[in-house]
């Protein structure tokens, strides 16, 4: 199974970001847009694993201090548009001590470097110039997930286990 350690949303950011996609489909950019219920945090990318158990454990091991988090920066790697969080301590902190626990544990994880990010539009591409409006959003942050990735009939939901 696909898995991967995520920071669900609340609401209100869902909300502000799916406003900030709409705003894009209207300035012309075409891509393959994350749907309101796949937004979400990616903390440390598991892929195919068939552990569940071992990393809900080291989940549990790692105290997550609650911590208040908003929508800053928006940038790209390539053609992926993402929405930025405002750097904030707790969180660096937490994903430097969780990747080190799976580590420790034998999980395997993309060890890339962290870069606080919310993916928006994969496969961007625009004939004209566009805008990025990030509208202002913030939440507290209480808990990360495990997440299983699912594909069912062409099409990729995210799943909390």
């Amino acid at each position: 199974m696909r898995l991967f350690i995520a920071i669900p949303l609340s609401e209100e950011m869902k909300k502000a970001l799916v406003t900030c996609m709409h705003d894009l489909k209207k300035q012309g950019v075409e891509g393959n847009y994350v749907p309101a219920q796949n937004l979400h945090l990616t903390l440390a990318f598991i892929g195919e694993y068939d552990e569940p158990e071992k990393v809900k454990e080291v989940l549990r091991s790692v105290p997550l201090p609650p911590f208040r988090m908003s929508l800053s920066e928006k940038g790209n790697f390539g053609n992926l548009l993402w929405a930025g969080v405002k750097g904030n301590q707790k969180l660096k902190t937490y994903v430097k001590d969780l990747r080190a626990a799976l580590k420790e544990a034998g999980i395997p994880f993309e060890d890339d470097k962290f870069t606080p990010h919310i993916t928006l539009v994969r496969k961007a591409a625009s004939k004209k110039s566009y805008q990025v409006h990030l509208p202002k959003a913030e939440m507290t942050v209480k808990h990360a997930a495990l997440m299983k990735s699912e594909q069912k009939n062409g099409k990729v939901s995210y799943r909390e286990m």
